[in-house]
């Protein structure tokens, strides 16, 4: 991705589940859906800038999504990239 893209655009939004909750209270993690062009680099300097925390790491994953049979057709889902992020241990994230 270019350089000049707006980082609201690489953070799609906030991934809230059992396991990510965990990790948000117990490991300082937490998880993100973010654009599939992105980098680390790009991820990392997108949370700090939005949330003004300190970014230790990102690690990435990406998920492929497989065909849904429906009466009227097949659908494939898009790719989705998700994205983990351990903050400093003095900073936190407030989602909600």
């Amino acid at each position: 991705m270019p350089a000049h893209v707006d980082a609201s655009y690489i953070l799609k939004k906030p991934l809230l589940s059992e396991k990510s909750t965990w990790a948000m209270n117990e490991q300082n993690r937490y998880a993100f859906i973010v654009d599939a062009r992105a980098s680390k680099d790009e991820i990392r300097a997108a949370v700090e800038k939005i949330y003004k925390v300190r970014v230790e790491g990102v690690s990435t994953q990406r998920k492929k999504h497989k065909e849904k049979r429906f009466r009227t057709g097949v659908v494939i889902p898009a790719d989705t990239k998700k994205a983990i992020v351990k903050l400093h241990k003095d900073d936190k994230l407030e989602l909600f």
